[in-house]
């Protein structure tokens, strides 16, 4: 691994100050570049498949805040897209997919898989050759709990009811889906792993809607696969897991999962983010919206995290990805903030 990427020394148990700094989404709408590209490319998958355009927006927030990684710009829906699923995003509403049926489950077309996916591994190619060298290359999936509420519902919904219902209902059906989603997630990130990933990372975005023994079942198996998976190949990359919501089961899914680094959503208390910091480096963890309120919100809640945390295994991020409305002159003012923190 190279040794001047500050984030990996992070990820192998090192404090670093001032730390790491990047953010989730950080390639989107609050930048008026970005929007300049979107309207070129036509579709959002239009702009995911573009490897010209897809390295132009990943760069983008590189070249304004020098962040210290750089995340592959994409979306966890190409994984079922590539699969021979219908998915399409529209604009105010998100992303719409053709529900899943149990029967259908088998039919999830596989063969063409890594050529459906071939222009994003294209894009982790040059952006390896176009950042600077100093720059962790980030990639990453969605884990299969997540996805798989998108591909049964059809579209994002406010507590994943029915994908809960699916997996209560269809149990075998739904634990077949999770793990040809498991097998295809895990072949994605080997494969952005050696185009020139330095770290993936593996999104829960609706992880917290879950009770204890369905966390078990749909999230910490499934990662733990994926790891396993990627491992066998790769065994020195760093894996970050982001089960945003799991509350209480932070722990156990690190431990259970074995990923390296673990990302925590804003809620974590802070004392509690301190005690998961002993086991290894921690990923986050300021609310979007004091990024977007600024000021002493923003200030108040940059120094807690660095003061918490700043003495062991810390990469500086959101809870979340940021939001469309979110000052630039904000995001500087972190960026300075966390900078100058010894």
């Amino acid at each position: 691994m190279p040794e001047n990427r500050i984030m990996l020394d992070v990820l192998r148990g090192k404090t670093v100050s001032p730390p790491p700094l990047w953010m989730m989404r950080q390639a989107g709408r609050y930048l008026p570049e970005y929007r300049q590209t979107r309207r070129r490319a036509g579709s959002f998958l239009d702009l995911c498949y573009n490897p010209d355009l897809a390295v132009e927006v990943t760069l983008q927030p590189i070249e304004r805040f020098g962040f210290d990684a750089s995340i592959l710009f994409s979306d966890i829906l190409v994984v079922p897209h590539a699969l021979g699923r219908n998915v399409r995003f529209e604009e105010g509403r998100g992303p719409l997919l053709t529900p899943i049926a149990a029967t259908e489950i088998a039919a999830l077309d596989g063969e063409t898989f890594h050529v459906n996916l071939e222009p994003i591994y294209e894009t982790v190619r040059r952006l390896r050759t176009k950042l600077p060298d100093q720059t962790t290359l980030i990639g990453f999936c969605g884990a299969p709990w997540t996805v798989a509420t998108y591909m049964i519902a059809g579209h994002g919904t406010s507590d994943q009811a029915p994908a809960r219902l699916f997996a209560y209902r269809e149990p075998a059906a739904f634990l077949q889906l999770l793990k040809v989603l498991a097998d295809h997630s895990a072949a994605y990130l080997i494969r952005q792993i050696e185009a020139g990933a330095d770290v993936v990372q593996i999104f829960d975005s609706w992880s917290g809607v879950l009770d204890e023994a369905s966390f078990e079942a749909f999230c910490v198996r499934p990662v733990a696969e994926i790891v396993r998976q990627v491992r066998a190949v790769h065994p020195d990359i760093p894996i970050i897991g982001f089960p945003k919501g799991a509350g209480a089961h932070y722990q156990s899914y690190r431990q259970k999962t074995g990923v390296t680094g673990l990302g925590l959503d804003w809620t974590v208390p802070l004392t509690t983010a301190k005690e998961l910091q002993r086991d290894g480096a921690v990923q986050g963890n300021l609310d979007p919206l004091r990024l977007v309120a600024g000021g002493k919100a923003l200030s108040d809640g940059v120094d807690a995290i660095l003061k918490a945390l700043g003495d062991g295994p810390l990469i500086f991020n959101l809870g979340h990805g940021i939001t469309p409305e979110t000052p630039i002159a904000h995001v500087e003012a972190m960026v300075k903030l966390v900078r100058a923190h010894r």
